[in-house]
């Protein structure tokens, strides 16, 4: 007991140290850490310029080099670094470092679908590694003896935006059949995060999702709108088990729908004054 009190009172006054703090959701967990009143330790193979309580360190979590320094001293980590390769691999150069440093809570950020689609063959993986390798890292992590909390969303507004205009740039847009997407808002996941950082290790958490599932071809036909621009949708079937999986909804949470921005909100934001108007 006294040692559990002493980590938790080590964790509440230590800086916390968020991985991939120069990246959309990582910036956004950053900022209300420090309106929290937290000193803050970002670590980056590309650090930005140092802030008012907010330190920057140079550390590469794929071939380990920076690590243990970046780890060394804090109470939390806030494991926003992710890729479509290697996750689960520097999800272990993490957990080394920080069992080797204290062992501070760790809070890591996975997505929704990653223990529910299959990703088995050369296609599953090309077109869909990004669900296995965070469920690599969520075992990782799970298994590390660390105290933990991870939490697993929806895809962010952002990244379904970046998706949906780069197809959208073909003269025909090419769209998955029955594929659905729940897209939320990175900024009430970082408001999540932050809690879970601020609070006690909980294990896996209930997940967060947007306020409404779409179909993707309904997200393509949003945007197009929203921008005014003409485009024919080609419905595009999609072997494998990870589409399939797709298909049933794998990546949805629909009782945890509990995100308030839609994506109509979104693009009105992003694309152009009266687009939700437009879009509705």
């Amino acid at each position: 007991m006294a040692d559990a009190t002493a980590d938790s009172g080590r964790a509440a006054t230590a800086p916390i140290l968020v991985t991939g703090g120069t990246g959309n959701l990582g910036r956004l967990v950053v900022s209300r850490l420090r309106d929290a009143g937290r000193q803050v330790r970002v670590l980056s193979r590309h650090p930005g310029e140092p802030a008012d309580g907010v330190e920057q360190v140079r550390a590469d979590l794929a071939t380990g080099d920076g690590v243990g320094a970046a780890v060394r001293g804090v109470g939390v980590v806030v494991h926003c670094a992710g890729s479509a390769k290697g996750d689960g691999d520097k999800a272990r150069t993490l957990v080394r470092a920080a069992a080797a440093a204290g062992r501070p809570n760790l809070v890591y950020i996975s997505v929704v679908g990653a223990d529910r689609i299959p990703v088995r063959s050369r296609l599953d993986r090309a077109m869909f590694g990004y669900f296995a390798e965070k469920r690599a890292a969520e075992k990782v992590i799970a298994e590390s003896g660390l105290p933990f909390s991870t939490l697993r969303a929806t895809q962010f507004h952002d990244l379904t935006l970046t998706s949906v205009k780069a197809i959208a740039k073909l003269p025909v847009v090419p769209v998955p059949s029955g594929f659905r997407f729940q897209p939320v808002d990175a900024a009430e996941v970082a408001d999540r995060l932050v809690e879970l950082a601020l609070g006690q290790p909980a294990g896996l958490v209930p997940d967060l999702g947007g306020p409404r599932a779409y179909a993707m071809a309904d997200l393509v036909r949003g945007y197009l709108r929203a921008a005014r621009k003409r485009r024919a949708v080609l419905p595009l079937p999609m072997p494998g088990g990870a589409a399939a999986a797709l298909r049933a909804g794998a990546n949805l949470t629909l009782d945890r729908a509990v995100g308030r921005r839609t994506w109509e909100d979104f693009l009105a934001e992003r694309v152009g004054a009266g687009a939700a108007e437009r879009v509705r």
